[in-house]
């Protein structure tokens, strides 16, 4: 009896230190932002429910987003970025894989804002490119906060922007992200 009670307090311990090194969240946060200069309204969407998860051991983080899932200020520039440009029903996701390279310099169990650099694969309209991309880890009130912010060129990922438009839409895309993560 004795050594079952050690063994299942053993498995226990262990199990809560592997469990305590996820954090993840399904209330993210991306904007997708082409607008540019000559742009008669702003070219801007937001995704507020990307799901994330993290490794605070290994750094492995992921993020998805449903493309379906972005809100315009418009009806019509939602739809044009669902049908037009996106073609969310034949590539309904967007999705980045990859490793925050530094995750030894973030202290995850400690108050503070940290500088953090991911590399990785980021996936959109069913194209995979390599990504680094440095952003920000802010820990608080044990809480962990990714923010970051990179531009990706639509034409890398085979989106389309037709010529009656192409001086309103920009050719690079600005990605920001924000995402509370809870540690599991």
């Amino acid at each position: 009896m004795k050594k079952l009670l050690i063994a299942v307090s053993l498995l226990t311990i262990t199990s809560a230190s592997l469990f305590a090194q996820k954090a993840m969240t399904r209330t993210g946060k991306i904007t997708f932002d082409a607008t540019t200069p000559t742009s008669p309204e702003k070219i801007s969407g937001i995704d507020k429910q990307v799901a994330c998860a993290m490794d605070s051991k290994t750094g492995h983080i992921q993020f998805q987003a449903q493309i379906k899932d972005f809100k315009f200020e418009k009806a019509l520039m939602e739809d044009h970025f669902n049908e037009n440009y996106m073609e969310s029903k034949n590539f309904p996701k967007a999705s980045f894989d990859g490793t925050i390279t530094n995750i030894a310099d973030v202290n995850l169990t400690k108050d503070g804002t940290y500088t953090a650099t991911a590399t990785g694969k980021l996936d959109i309209h069913g194209t995979t490119n390599p990504v680094t991309t440095t952003g920000t880890i802010k820990v608080s009130g044990g809480k962990i906060t990714v923010i970051a912010k990179f531009s990706v060129k639509l034409a890398d990922y085979k989106i389309v922007i037709p010529t009656v438009v192409a001086d309103k839409i920009a050719k690079e895309a600005t990605i920001s992200l924000d995402a509370e993560l809870t540690q599991k």
